[in-house]
């Protein structure tokens, strides 16, 4: 390459600004300056504007590096992801991260350093205190356990009796495990005497032995000190700093008593005579570059510090320290980082003379040919270019995709093989994430990402594919959770038991079957490529089930019994959309503007789900017919969130939003975030509840009448008679299960035109039924936000080690409890016991008896910290949001129910640390068998969003009932609740367009293909049976190419390249869908020939079946409804192709 970087780089005290560079050009410059400064022992020192560019920088400069003999050393210093002064702690995996990342620098083992803009100005520990926390344990060396105990337990490790994250340690006879801050694993000593005879990791989930290591670094267990010396010095500096009396601050007992409160990192200059900043860290001799606009990074963290800090001082129990104590203004970081050498790095539009952006080479689908701006742009730009792939799943699609159109490309291996090679277009694998084009200067390269080939298509390149939209139906279908004997309901045949997959011989290799046996022991074997058959049952508990006789019309009979009764249904389901559509509702304007400033101030990204849902809503309000939106997602998943944006459309659009909610704590804190939210607009929030003054009571309704009061947020109050709405737009129900069909009715009278917003984490079987025919529309948000951990559930016998363990580890880390104890009598006894136990403990008392105003106090207390330990009933099971509370612990969890085992779970983990729930019975041995399986259901559903799948498990273990009839079950047990449903939707679908509904329709219309290869998972590249089952059912729905492809490239990523009967299967599948859409029914193709046969009446043009036999002499008529194919077809990508083209051929247009 021509460019010599070396004469770019700047001396100390110089800065020099680069020309503009264009995508991820950066990080090629970056890793190119890394390896010359490297070869000099010389540190880039990166500071980014944007935190997500660091993190992209920290993948793509390693690629880029990747030529050279010794890879560059990248490391991040990650930010804290906290809010400036904020009441919680950084995760603890970001504070192991950031010591590891500070102890690199220190040492010298590190040569580029990325540190996002905010992080740059935090004022951080000295790096003498991190010297003298850090200890190694080498294999061999004696130790001394006493002297172990004390030195970690000064480091600030917590002491417990199973290690699961970093910052604790555990010792048990001759084994110590630990877990330090830095590591990605556990490790566990094992001792011979006092001598460490081996170390090996462990896996924290199964605590199973992983491999042998030699050494291991233990880095200190927080970014401050705590042993006896330090605290006491930090209440000495509190005492200097703060005025008033300091025993009034949780922060200051809880130092006293050794607990580190959630948010004292916001407290750090205390522990230390004197703080100190990165610049500290770094050799005198670092290069610096600034990437994006630093300057208004500074400024932008500073004007939220600033608001930050004058909205919460006046707090007497957590006084703050000035932000300049804590934080570097922009002058200081700059007069720091004068002596250094610096560039700049800024990106714009225009091209310079080093990269240029990539102009549109996107994919356009419904173009003859997708493909032309690409080749377009190849062809004029004369540069050799480089596609780039995420991951080997998309790289084999986009294969295909380019095999398919004939655009050749050669596979690369990564940087250094295409920047070596002389080929024009070449295709590998690489985090690249924006495509750049490279000047002369750095030898005419491009870089083409999926992010520029498929801009129009909506597919949001970057890692974020994985989270697809959770899809109701699949969740049904979904067979992953099948165990041998569970009941499944096949189309054809009924309600049989599944016993497990098999693999048999026909004698054209293996093939693998289902199979299932029914009544009288009778048996059927189902292929895997035919599961679109196969659904779970759910209806009433499995061991119920009725199991039918096969060929014996038991079935035949129930279907059409079910048939009759969904006739009816359907008849009054239409009635009822058809009153509800002549109904015209409200379209609201939206006011982009408006709309997406309310949005912003939203501090967080929308998962994929919930972004999905609150697009559903917005389009529900804009169109002019009433809303029935039901929304599911688990507790914390920014359901409120999308009531607020709808409340604010409502609200713009000059009508008024009532929120319902069913406790008086719930309406409270409503009003909170709402009013915070809304602190910037014209609105006018009110709240109707007891704990509300008649006389204010009486002004909001008299507001609400006239029109004055624009949000009313209460309980079940707004629903007496004497409340009237002047301009009602919107009503939003929060905790939907909670409210009876009483009130229920009572609202629907008032909402004939009004929209209706229900949002709830655990639906009622009648209401998801409901749902799920389509009878209210329906979203579910059930992907979690980052950096959310699944709450970690055991069932465990109570005794008191357990419970002083559980709480123990919550109240270290600053943390906060719940402990449920749903017996008022003996709550008080209970609070003495935990008082004898927990010395250290500040314990407050809820339950429903006490006195409202009294049971307000205590909830208020604990939300301020003034409690660490809330000893309570299910009061606190639908309520207010404490995200510093994440450890549960249940009394008598076998007397609970499903749904509000949930619920009561769902307190906890609100914020991003991991959460703990223990589920205590007095002996796991003698519970019943219901209680069981609720326990065993509850502790599996360990998975975040998982509220909704619980509803469907007490849908099965409850059952379904009818929808709108008396009936609460029926039909549904006969045939199962999946069947019920997809025959409704028949019903529904055919009485519109004033057809006789076909009740097979939904059971005949699947292709059956045979490619006389085997098409499979085989067993050594797939292990899992369950695993197995669950890909073959999800390929079985898959309704369109894109999923099957998305599906090919999990598989690709999980478990390797496919084998041929893998490819087999996935073919399979394709032409599946392929065949549909031309009415075929079947497919036998082997290596001579291809037999297609249609449906009566299929839907082609009977002229271009003509027009192919007369053109192609080797296709002709086989019989009425056959199509015979005569070819050598040796192998399957032969026979596929043959049979895509031909389909091809009847569906093309015709020229003119």
């Amino acid at each position: 390459m021509p460019l010599d970087l070396k004469k770019f780089l700047p001396r100390p005290g110089q800065r020099y600004a680069m020309p503009a560079l264009h995508g991820s050009a950066d990080a090629l410059v970056l890793a190119k300056a890394a390896q010359d400064l490297k070869s000099r022992q010389q540190m880039l020192v990166a500071i980014v504007a944007n935190a997500s560019d660091a993190r992209r920088l920290l993948e793509e400069i390693p690629w880029f590096s990747g030529e050279t003999e010794e890879p560059l050393r990248c490391h991040l210093l990650p930010d804290w992801e906290t809010l400036p002064y904020d009441s919680f702690s950084p995760h603890q995996d970001l504070v192991s991260q950031r010591l590891a990342t500070l102890y690199e620098v220190s040492n010298g083992r590190c040569d580029v350093l990325l540190v996002p803009a905010s992080t740059a100005l935090l004022r951080i520990a000295p790096p003498a205190f991190l010297a003298a926390h850090t200890f190694y344990f080498k294999q061999g060396e004696t130790l001394d356990e006493e002297k172990l105990k004390s030195q970690l337990t000064i480091a600030g490790y917590n002491h417990v009796s199973q290690v699961m994250s970093p910052g604790e340690y555990s010792v048990r006879g001759g084994l110590i495990d630990l877990f330090p801050m830095g590591s990605k694993l556990p490790y566990r000593l094992d001792l011979f005497g006092d001598t460490i005879e081996t170390i090996r990791t462990f896996d924290p989930d199964n605590q199973r032995s992983l491999y042998p290591v030699k050494e291991i670094r233990m880095l200190p267990g927080h970014e401050f000190p705590m042993d006896e010396n330090s605290r006491a010095f930090f209440r000495s500096r509190w005492r200097e700093v703060f005025e008033g009396d300091p025993t009034l601050s949780v922060i200051y007992r809880d130092i006293a008593s050794g607990i580190a409160s959630a948010g004292i990192e916001y407290y750090l200059p205390l522990f230390f005579e004197e703080t100190t900043t990165l610049f500290r860290y770094l050799p005198e001799n670092a290069i610096f570059a600034l990437i994006g606009n630093v300057n208004e990074a500074f400024q932008r963290f500073w004007a939220d510090t600033q608001s930050r800090y004058n909205f919460l001082k006046s707090d007497r129990e957590r006084p703050l320290l000035a932000p300049e104590k804590l934080f570097l203004t922009s002058e200081d970081f700059f007069v720091l980082a004068q002596p250094f050498g610096r560039w700049v790095i800024q990106t714009d539009d225009a091209p310079s003379e080093l990269s240029a952006p990539i102009p549109d080479v996107s994919v356009n689908r419904r173009a003859d040919d997708p493909l032309a701006n690409l080749r377009a742009w190849i062809k004029r730009a004369d540069k050799r270019v480089m596609i780039c792939a995420e991951s080997p799943g998309r790289r084999e699609t986009m294969q295909q995709f380019f095999n398919e159109y004939d655009f050749k490309v050669t596979p690369c291996t990564g940087f250094a093989d295409f920047a070596t090679s002389r080929e024009q277009v070449m295709f590998g694998i690489s985090p690249v994430q924006k495509g750049f084009a490279l000047g002369y200067v750095f030898g005419d390269l491009a870089f083409i990402t999926e992010t520029e080939l498929y801009a129009n298509s909506g597919r949001r390149a970057g890692r974020k594919r994985t989270e697809a939209v959770a899809h109701i139906e699949s969740i049904v279908r979904d067979l992953s959770e099948l165990k041998i004997g569970d009941p499944v309901v096949h189309a054809n045949h009924g309600i049989g038991r599944y016993r497990g997959l098999i693999t048999v011989d026909l004698g054209e290799g293996e093939t693998e079957f289902l199979h299932l046996q029914y009544a009288k022991d009778t048996r059927l074997y189902v292929p895997v490529s035919q599961l679109h058959v196969i659904s779970r049952y759910a209806g009433t508990s499995a061991d119920d089930a009725p199991l039918h006789t096969l060929g014996s019309g038991q079935w035949e009979k129930a279907r059409q019994k079910a048939a009759q009764q969904i006739h009816d249904t359907a008849a009054e389901l239409l009635d009822l959309y058809a009153r509800r559509s002549m109904r015209k509702g409200f379209p609201f304007p939206l006011m982009k503007n408006d709309y997406e400033a309310f949005a912003d101030s939203f501090g967080f990204e929308e998962t994929p789900d919930q972004a999905a849902a609150i697009a559903s809503v917005m389009e529900d309000m804009t169109s002019d017919k009433p809303m029935d939106r039901l929304i599911c997602g688990d507790v914390g998943f920014g359901k409120t969130e999308v009531a607020l944006r709808a409340a604010f459309i409502a609200v713009m659009g000059g009508k008024q939003v009532a929120l319902l909610a069913p406790t008086t704590l719930l309406a409270e804190q409503h009003a909170q975030t709402f009013r915070d939210r809304f602190a910037d607009w014209p609105v006018r929030i009110s709240e109707l509840s007891r704990f509300r003054t008649q006389k204010q009571v009486n002004q909001t309704i008299r507001g609400m009448e006239d029109g004055t009061v624009d949000i009313v947020i209460g309980t079940h109050k707004l629903l007496s008679k004497d409340v009237s709405f002047n301009r009602l737009g919107l009503i939003i129900i929060d905790e939907e299960h909670r409210f009876g069909v009483r009130q229920k009715e009572a609202l629907k009278a008032i909402r004939a035109e009004v929209d209706v917003l229900t949002l709830t984490a655990t639906p009622i079987p009648r209401t998801l039924g409901m749902a799920l025919d389509g009878l209210r529309s329906f979203s579910i948000i059930a992907t979690a936000p980052q950096k959310r951990l699944a709450i970690k559930t055991f069932v465990r016998s109570e005794n008191d080690s357990v419970i002083r363990e559980a709480c123990m580890r919550e109240l270290k880390r600053g943390g906060q409890v719940y402990f449920l104890h749903n017996e008022v009598e003996t709550i008080e006894n209970r609070r003495i016991m935990l008082e004898n136990l927990l010395p250290e403990a500040r314990i407050g008392v809820a339950h429903g008896q006490m006195h409202e105003r009294e049971l307000e106090k205590v909830m208020r207390d604990f939300v301020s910290h003034r409690y660490n330990i809330l000893l309570c009933t299910t009061i606190i099971e639908t309520g207010i949001d404490v995200p510093n509370a994440n450890t549960m612990v249940m009394h008598r969890a076998d007397k609970f129910g499903l749904a509000q085992l949930h619920q009561l779970r769902g307190r906890i983990g609100r914020s991003h640390h991991q959460a703990y729930a223990y589920l205590l019975v007095n002996d796991t041995q003698t519970l019943s068998k219901q209680a069981q399986r609720r326990l065993e259901a509850i502790r599996q559903m360990e998975e975040l969003g998982s509220g909704f799948f619980l509803a469907m498990h007490d849908l099965e273990i409850r059952g379904a009932g009818e929808v709108l009839g008396e009936e609460q079950s029926g039909e549904m047990v006969e045939i199962g609740f999946q069947m019920y449903s997809d025959m409704l939707k028949e019903a529904v679908r055919a009485m519109k367009k004033g057809e006789e509904p076909d009740y097979d329709a939904p059971f005949t219309t699947t292709t059956e293909i045979n490619l006389h290869t085997p098409a499979l998972l085989p067993g050594d590249y797939c292990p899992g049976v369950n695993e197995r089952l669950s890909l073959y059912k999800r390929f079985a729905n898959c309704e369109t190419q894109e999923q099957v492809n998305d599906l090919q490239e999990e598989l690709i990523d999980r478990f390797g390249k496919l084998p041929e009967p893998a490819q087999a299967l996935v073919e399979t599948h394709r032409l599946r869908i392929q065949a549909k859409t031309v009415g075929i029914i079947k497919i036998d193709a082997h290596t001579e020939a291809a037999v297609m046969q249609f449906v009566p009446n299929p839907p082609v043009d009977a002229i271009r079946i003509i027009e192919l036999i007369q053109k192609n002499k080797h296709i002709r008529l086989n019989g009425p409804e056959k199509l015979k194919v005569t070819a050598k077809m040796p192998n399957l990508d032969a026979r596929v192709a043959q049979i895509k083209s031909t389909i091809r051929s009847l569906t093309a247009t015709p020229k003119k």
